[in-house]
């Protein structure tokens, strides 16, 4: 298998994140009768987006094909594609006609989710420079998936209503998703500050 083939994936990824936008800005939840098919293949950009993690993550280590470069595009390209989701999720296309956000996210939840993902990339470069290593630990993949989890919940109940998506099971789902992403999202930010001091204090002491 050619080394390259996991950042190969990873810039695939890229690509479908930047399909993934480019269709979500044409999407107007205003509109008398919205365009939900075109958010429904937002939705299945976003699974194939999700997916293609997986793999490329599994690949690199199943052929030791891990490499510097792809340490860092991945976790960028994640980044790109979740905190991205959120920002749209958020913006005047999400809004309805009675004027109200029709997604249950709250601005401020965004500003935490791209706060924290500033915060960590900071505390990680000053962790790294000091020797230490600061990799991702599970409650930072614990919070990817939640913040993946509900954002593609987020288009599923708003893209198919009539296929079973717009059950009461799903709209009150939806909401506790995203508390659960917001309240993971939170709960990672003191683990790595957390994680950083201690690192930063063995680096001090060494």
């Amino acid at each position: 298998m050619s080394r390259n083939l996991p950042n190969q994936i990873t810039l695939a990824r890229l690509g479908v994140a930047v399909v993934f936008f480019v269709l979500l800005t044409q999407y107007h939840a205003a509109d008398p009768e919205p365009n939900r098919t075109l958010l429904g293949v937002c939705f299945w950009l976003f699974v194939v987006a999700g997916l293609t993690d997986i793999v490329d993550g599994h690949l690199a280590r199943k052929y030791k094909a891990e490499s510097s470069f792809g340490r860092i595009l991945d976790p960028v390209v994640d980044k790109v594609l979740v905190c991205g989701a959120f920002v749209f999720l958020i913006g005047p296309g999400f809004v309805g006609a009675d004027g109200t956000s029709v997604t249950g996210i709250a601005p401020w939840m965004v500003v935490l989710i791209l706060g924290r993902e500033l915060l960590v990339t900071s505390l990680r470069g000053v962790a790294e420079s000091q020797g230490k290593a600061f990799g991702a630990n599970a409650v930072g993949k614990l919070k990817m998936l939640c913040q993946s989890v509900a954002a593609g919940w987020v288009m599923a109940t708003e893209a198919f209503p009539d296929q079973g998506f717009g059950h009461p099971f799903w709209v009150r789902g939806q909401s506790v998703m995203i508390a659960v992403a917001v309240g993971v999202t939170a709960l990672s930010i003191f683990v790595y500050v957390h994680r950083a001091v201690g690192a930063l204090r063995e680096a001090s002491r060494a």
